[in-house]
């Protein structure tokens, strides 16, 4: 098997993932990733490519393998099938107010931090640890800037993801599916970055004896919010504590230069939209095809993938998965 990932040839563990295709189409050698280590990777594709299916295809292969943990940001439920096949927990997510740090609350709750009711929002995150107590800390002040952030609050509370009984999304015995679908924008932001902090502070600090793997589906739908900035520490920092990040995304032109550059793993699908293959192409290594348009393929499934590791790029069918796909579009028969 041909290990993606690994500069040398190393042992560890692997997930795989699909086979060579060669120009006619033919299938060759077995291709995995490595998952000795930790990685940063994109996985990239039109609608219908095949892009949820592949991030389906290494959670299945992460929840089967010792020695790691993954966490799966689902938010529009096309991972609620995978404990018909691996160990798995699909829950709905619920983190205390306090996972938030004060900024990320201004960021969540679009009141801008150097405006009154920011200042006070900001104060009231810094000294209260649930929602609760922010709220009182909030009902001192009873001024139109203390409204403002009693009613950005109020709007908080109504997304039904805050709670002092926070899910837990690390076992490291089974991949934890934080099933998010029909949350607002904000709350997948305050979800997500409640979720990159958890496993960051985890890691760092030693309390973790796996190694963590968080995956993001429709990934385009948070880069741009809170969720950001903790997401981004696990990119720029996340290699030494061992923490390995997947943002799967039909539009790679939205994602911030970051999530491109510092992949070590590229997995496209099909792609058209010229934005989106620019993005590629601006931040992607010397040796992938220089006509990238041409080289990526059109067939569900298929995919052109970029190694950093090994400084090389392959044509690839990635595998069927063992658990029905959740993510495939409704139909009339």
């Amino acid at each position: 098997m041909h290990v993606l990932g690994r500069s040398s040839d190393t042992d560890g563990p692997v997930l795989p993932l699909g086979r060579f295709r060669a120009p006619d189409g033919s299938h060759g050698v077995r291709v995995g990733v490595d998952a000795n280590g930790p990685h940063a990777a994109l996985v990239v594709g039109k609608r219908g490519s095949g892009k949820t299916y592949t991030l389906g295809v290494l959670a299945e292969a992460l929840a089967r393998t010792d020695g790691v943990t993954a966490v799966v940001v689902d938010p529009m439920r096309a991972f609620t099938t995978l404990p018909d096949a691996v160990p798995a927990t699909v829950t709905r997510p619920r983190i205390p107010a306090g996972a938030l740090p004060p900024r990320a609350w201004c960021d969540v709750l679009s009141i801008p931090s150097h405006t009154p009711a920011g200042a006070l929002l900001w104060q009231a995150a810094a000294e209260a640890k649930t929602l609760d107590a922010m709220r009182d800390f909030l009902a001192a002040h009873d001024t139109p800037a203390g409204r403002a952030a009693r009613n950005a609050l109020a709007l908080a509370d109504s997304w039904n993801v805050f709670g002092e009984q926070r899910t837990e999304v690390l076992d490291p015995d089974r991949v934890t599916v934080l099933d998010c679908a029909g949350l607002p924008r904000p709350a997948l932001a305050a979800v997500t970055r409640a979720v990159t902090d958890t496993v960051y502070d985890a890691a760092i600090t030693g309390r973790l004896d796996v190694l963590p793997w968080i995956l993001l589906d429709e990934a385009h739908a948070v880069t741009d919010t809170a969720a950001w900035p903790g997401l981004r520490r696990l990119l720029t920092r996340g290699r030494k504590p061992g923490i390995s990040t997947v943002l799967a995304t039909q539009r790679p032109g939205a994602l911030p230069p970051e999530a491109v550059s510092q992949a070590d793993l590229l997995v496209a699908h099909r792609l058209t939209a010229r934005d989106d293959i620019d993005a590629l192409e601006t931040a992607s290594p010397t040796y992938l095809p220089t006509a990238l348009a041409d080289a990526l393929p059109r067939n569900p499934g298929d995919a052109l993938v970029v190694d950093d590791a090994g400084e090389t790029a392959h044509d690839l069918t990635v595998r069927e998965r063992n658990a029905p796909h959740g993510g495939r579009s409704r139909t009339v028969t």
